[in-house]
């Protein structure tokens, strides 16, 4: 693996702590979360470019804008959606085809080439994140406009982590503090408009701004690096790794209980990352 795949895994095991902050802080209103979130993250990366004179990477053309808020914003909106008008486990379940997409999107719009074993790490996968996330799991009609707006948000982010590489390629990483930025006063707009107001407490501020530096914060300049420069395909079928790294911190922290299943979805999800990262593939483009 190259440092920009690596990069690409970082985020991936910053985003298994999501559930478990997000645990923390239940209560605080999701848009209001992630308005703060987004907040300190990019008040972080303007502070960033500011102390290294690289303030100018903010000047991109309005597609990359476009590109990052959209993608950031985007996702964000159509899962709190979801979550809303769905069930969460049917929600989880659909939101997380978005690893499946990546690696289908990239060899459709990058031109990379699946292999044997991508597609049987992907396989591995997905039947370990259906195992965790569908026990017991009944869709229903009712559901229907939740259950859209979780697939879009699938969509909406692997578009955007597949197109990272594709439109934005020549975007430095750095220009996502100006995204974030974006993304946290459009969140702070929907939580006006959607939202009941709430007083976050210094714990929940706490947790907030942890969120900010960690999965709202270095997750996203990592996994934009590694989109851009690494290989998407392993990327996209090592995020298979999240929900499962998510159920199993949450059992340490005694929110949820142990069980056969999470320990074979474990191993089916760690085994496929294994088999698609162990053998020699075209190199990405």
């Amino acid at each position: 693996m190259n440092p920009a795949t690596l990069s690409g895994i970082g985020a991936i095991a910053l985003w298994a702590f999501l559930a478990l902050a997000a645990r923390a802080e239940a209560g605080v209103p999701p848009f209001e979360l992630t308005a703060i979130g987004f907040g300190v993250s990019g008040m972080l990366g303007l502070a960033w470019l500011v102390r290294s004179g690289q303030l100018n990477q903010l000047r991109q053309a309005p597609r990359a804008w476009a590109h990052g808020v959209g993608g950031l914003f985007g996702y964000h909106a159509l899962y709190f959606f979801a979550l809303a008008q769905a069930p969460a486990a049917q929600a989880n379940l659909l939101n997380y085809l978005w690893p499946l997409l990546i690696v289908l999107l990239s060899a459709w719009l990058l031109g990379l080439k699946l292999s044997t074993h991508h597609w049987l790490g992907i396989a591995l996968g997905l039947v370990g994140s259906f195992m965790l996330l569908g026990q017991g799991v009944a869709f229903s009609t009712t559901f229907i406009p939740g259950y859209a707006a979780a697939i879009g948000a699938a969509f909406v982010w692997a578009l955007y982590s597949v197109l990272s590489r594709k439109w934005s390629a020549a975007v430095p990483t750095g220009a996502l503090a100006g995204f974030c930025v974006v993304t946290a006063m459009l969140a702070a707009i929907a939580h006006c408009l959607f939202e009941p107001a709430f007083m976050p407490t210094a714990t929940n501020w706490l947790v907030a701004v942890l969120l900010g530096c960690g999965p709202l914060g270095a997750a996203f300049y990592l996994w934009d690096y590694g989109m851009k420069q690494g290989d998407p395909r392993l990327i996209g079928t090592l995020a298979y790794i999240t929900p499962v790294a998510s159920t199993l911190l949450l059992a340490l922290a005694g929110y949820a209980a142990f069980s056969p299943a999470l320990v074979l979805a474990s191993l089916l999800v760690a085994g496929g990352g294994l088999i698609a990262s162990s053998f020699k593939t075209s190199p990405a483009k």
